[in-house]
């Protein structure tokens, strides 16, 4: 691709380095950009460079949030006894799509995954244990996508969690091993959060 202006081609290479966005989607987004009023796009500009600086992540559940505890954790509404453990903070968002889980919840940052690299350490398991050892809670939800990584991190979890008291779940299988849970459609997640499985239950489907 050849460019007449290194002004271009340098925003058209950071565009592309967006996930999804090619060099050809990134230079339709460049030059629609090119034909705003400058003062549209500096707030446009304005607005990653002050999301990325001043977003926090929530010190209970580790959600995004503007302030130092999430919407969701500060809602007198929710059901802080229900913790629904999650990969990312994507999934957070398609479960609160399906209207249908009024819990908290707990980020952990990924997944375990020896392959990638990714270890118990550099997730927020920790803080999990902690969270549930501290609070009154009284179930653990494990809703992690249903692949091998997902599995060895539920694994994982039940063990750290095997002292405590309380009650471990995992949604069902209505969505198919191997499947992400982001892209679930909204009933298919709903209805697996509510025919949730006792954890032994879930175990003994995988074998």
């Amino acid at each position: 691709m050849v460019f007449s202006s290194a002004l271009i081609e340098n925003a058209v290479n950071e565009f592309a380095k967006l996930p999804g966005i090619g060099k050809k989607t990134a230079l339709r987004l460049v030059l629609h950009l090119l034909k705003q009023e400058p003062a549209q796009v500096e707030i446009f500009g304005d607005a990653m460079t002050r999301m990325r600086r001043q977003i926090k992540f929530c010190k209970h559940c580790h959600n995004v949030s503007d302030d130092e505890v999430c919407t969701i954790c500060n809602a007198a509404s929710r059901n802080n006894g229900v913790v629904c453990v999650v990969e990312s903070i994507r999934d957070v968002m398609a479960i609160e799509n399906t209207q249908q889980f009024h819990g908290v919840y707990h980020v952990l940052g990924g997944i375990i995954s020896p392959i990638d690299g990714v270890g118990p350490d550099q997730l927020n398991i920790h803080s999990l244990v902690e969270r549930v050892k501290a609070q009154q809670i009284t179930e653990v939800i494990m809703a992690l996508s249903p692949t091998i990584e997902g599995d060895t991190t539920i694994y994982y979890l039940s063990k750290k969690l095997k002292e405590t008291p309380v009650k471990i779940t995992t949604i069902a299988r209505g969505i198919a091993f191997g499947g992400e849970l982001e892209y679930a459609d909204e009933m298919t997640l709903a209805r697996s959060l509510t025919n949730r499985l006792p954890l032994e239950n879930y175990l003994q489907q995988g074998k």
